[in-house]
């Protein structure tokens, strides 16, 4: 069984081990593979994993041999899922993996919007609390969550651990979801996105990217937010509309964006966000925790084993 890893560096720079998959079969690990190395490296893979790398029907087409695609995450777009059903391609994923991770980062970008730890932090470097004639200062207002209102658009199982997380700090949890309202954890009400973008403190998207929810923040709705409304995207790039956002934050139409993911990653240097006011970014590692990712690669590792057995699980349908 030849085993080919298409893209494994992001999932495993080198801190864990692939040899749990090395028992399944014959394992070849590639960093990374361009469009154009797809099919001669994996001209003899019985098994494909791919993160982030594109399988397109045409590149399936030149694949006989292939049986199965592990996808290193949950989302599944990067495969043309139609065609590799049309070849008998079982496809799999990894559900759930990073859920406590993702909710973590959630609250880290919040965290650091509301009491500005790392902006305090540098400037005592630089000799700021030194010099300070007092005990104490600070020159950016400093929120307490106590009490505030949290939106989740989406109440799956991130926005579900976001919002347990939520009442924890003490905020009343608003939530716009498909959910029925008496399925909703305790103390969740299911509101209208109007009544969320109008009275939440903090928005934070946790909803999947579909026709609908593309740009599901853009100007119109922005400008429904409080002027100190705090946004988080730990979701999708696309949730947003970059452009939008990045003028409502030079504008102050909002107070602060936090998020971990762009449209376009890596991020492009003419992004608007990069040089927003108030926005905070981190490189998509909500996911990349180092208990998330081996929690990832035992997941993958039981998924192959039932994909052989004759009982594939995670199948993407």
């Amino acid at each position: 069984m030849n085993i080919v890893v298409l893209d494994g560096y992001g999932l495993n720079p080198g801190d864990l081990t692939w040899d749990s998959i090395k028992t399944l079969g014959h394992l070849t690990v590639y960093d990374r593979t361009s469009d154009q190395e797809i099919i001669r490296r994996a001209a003899n893979a019985d098994i494909i994993l791919t993160n982030k790398t594109i399988l397109t029907a045409g590149t399936l087409q030149s694949l006989p041999k292939l049986k199965y695609i592990g996808i290193l995450s949950t989302g599944y777009n990067v495969i043309d899922i139609e065609a590799a059903k049309s070849k008998g391609i079982v496809v799999c994923n990894i559900p759930t993996y990073s859920t406590e991770s993702v909710a973590q980062m959630t609250f880290a970008h919040l965290l650091n919007i509301t009491n500005q730890v790392d902006h305090y932090a540098r400037e005592n470097r630089n000799g700021r609390w030194n010099a300070s004639m007092d005990f104490c200062y600070w020159d950016s207002p400093i929120m307490e969550l106590y009490g505030k209102k949290f939106g989740i658009i989406g109440m799956g199982h991130i926005g579900t651990a976001v919002a347990r997380i939520a009442r924890a700090f003490g905020m009343e949890v608003l939530t716009v979801t498909a959910r029925k309202a008496d399925t909703l954890p305790e103390g969740v009400k299911k509101v209208s996105l109007e009544e969320l973008l109008q009275k939440c403190d903090v928005v934070s998207l946790h909803c999947p990217l579909t026709t609908e929810s593309r740009q599901i923040i853009n100007w119109e709705r922005l400008t429904q937010m409080k002027s100190t409304a705090i946004l988080i995207n730990t979701g999708r790039g696309h949730l947003v509309n970059e452009n939008d956002l990045a003028e409502a934050l030079n504008q102050g139409i909002i107070a602060a964006y936090g998020a971990d993911v762009l449209c376009v990653e890596p991020a492009l240097p003419n992004n608007p966000l990069l040089t927003a006011k108030n926005a905070f970014l981190t490189p998509h590692i909500a996911w990349a925790s180092t208990e998330a990712r081996k929690r990832l690669l035992e997941i993958c590792t039981d998924n192959i084993k039932a994909f052989l057995n004759g009982t594939p699980q995670n199948i993407v349908e």
